[in-house]
C-alpha cells in the first residue's frame, strides 16, 4: 500500500470537504428541535414503562 504525503493528504481532505453539501441554518434548527422532541417522548415512554414494570414486579413479589 502506497504511503501518502501528509501535504497531499491534507489537500485531498480539503478537496473532499469542498464537495460536501452542508445543511442550512434552518435545516439544522429544525433537525435539532426534532431530536429534542423525540428524545423527550422516548424519555417519557421509558419512564412510564419503567414505572409499570416496577409496579408489576412489586405486586408479584408481595403476593406470597
Amino acid at each position: 500500500m502506497a504511503r501518502t504525503n501528509p501535504i497531499t493528504f491534507l489537500q485531498q481532505v480539503r478537496s473532499e470537504t469542498s464537495k460536501v453539501t452542508w445543511p442550512s441554518r434552518n435545516e439544522v434548527v429544525i433537525s435539532t428541535i426534532m431530536v429534542l422532541v423525540l428524545v423527550t417522548f422516548a424519555s417519557l415512554f421509558f419512564l412510564f414503562a419503567d414505572q409499570v414494570i416496577s409496579w408489576l414486579v412489586s405486586m408479584m413479589l408481595s403476593i406470597r
